[in-house]
Formats: structure tokens, C-alpha cells, sequence
């Protein structure tokens, strides 16, 4: 007898069998999880990391607030990135809230735990000032001055 062969120029429109999906899905990586997972905190609720849009509500009301500061004081917005500078960084130092971050529920906290400390409160409001590398996260939401003073943004 003699046995169909199959047309070459055809292309096979089947779904590959068990066998082959499961070697395809197995070579694409996995998904990293939740920011701060690998740190240890928790996906939701308190001590979790913060979001983005927290964050940047956090830093409006700061700015306005140094604004309102500034106008007060001097009668001129000219200072009001001064006044920012000092109220983030002695905020941050003492308690790892600016009055920002304390009305939306998040604070800094080391890594290790334990306070931010002048020291890296300094290199963080530093780089901060910059606002370029702020922006530039990794997996855990961490600008380039979290890391830098090795500290992560977690929720009150």
C-alpha cells in the first residue's frame, strides 16, 4: 500500500504537545515577586514598600510646604529648595518622616533596621537634591539615594 505523504510547503498549526509547553515555559525566568520581598517585608500594610504615587504626594505636599516656608520667611520662592534641604534632612535624620511622608503613612527606614542617622540622612537629601537618580529604581523601588544610604521607603 502505499502511505500519504504530507505537502512541505504546509506548516503544522497545532499547539505544541504537554511535553514541549512545559520545557518552553520552564526556560522563561520567573517573576522577581513583590518589591521588598527579598528584603523581608511584607507585600501589603505596614512595613511594606511604598508605592510610587505615595511618594510623590509626599514630596508635593514637602515642596509646597517649604514653599509656604520660604515665602513666609523671605518674602521670595528663591529659598524654597533651601528650605526643603534642611526640613528633609532633619526629618529624615530624627525620625525617617518629613511632615509629607507622616500625612500619607510611609517613612525611611535602614535597611538593618534602626534609624537613618545624620550621616546618611546628608547623603540621601544630597543625592535627592539632584532629582534625576530618585527616578532611576530597581525591583524594590529604590532610587539611586535609597540605596546610596542604604534605606527603602516602607509604609506606616
Amino acid at each position: 500500500m502505499a502511505s500519504k505523504s504530507r505537502n512541505p510547503g504546509t506548516a503544522q498549526l497545532t499547539a505544541p504537545a504537554a511535553a514541549d509547553a512545559d520545557v518552553a515555559t520552564s526556560k522563561t525566568p520567573k517573576k522577581a515577586g513583590y518589591p521588598g520581598q527579598h528584603l523581608g517585608l511584607p507585600e501589603r500594610g505596614p512595613g511594606s514598600v511604598s508605592s510610587m504615587p505615595r511618594r510623590l504626594l509626599a514630596l508635593f505636599i514637602d515642596w509646597l510646604l517649604s514653599m509656604v516656608i520660604a515665602l513666609w520667611l523671605t518674602h521670595s520662592q528663591f529659598w524654597t529648595i533651601a528650605v526643603f534641604a534642611v526640613e528633609v534632612f532633619v526629618l529624615t535624620a530624627l525620625g525617617g518622616s518629613t511632615v509629607g511622608k507622616r500625612l500619607v503613612g510611609i517613612r525611611t527606614v535602614k535597611i538593618g533596621g534602626g534609624p537613618v542617622g545624620f550621616g546618611w540622612a546628608l547623603v540621601r537629601t544630597a543625592i535627592l537634591l539632584t532629582v534625576v537618580p530618585p527616578l532611576l529604581t530597581d525591583r524594590d523601588l529604590r532610587g539611586l539615594h535609597d540605596r546610596a544610604s542604604d534605606t527603602i521607603v516602607v509604609r506606616i
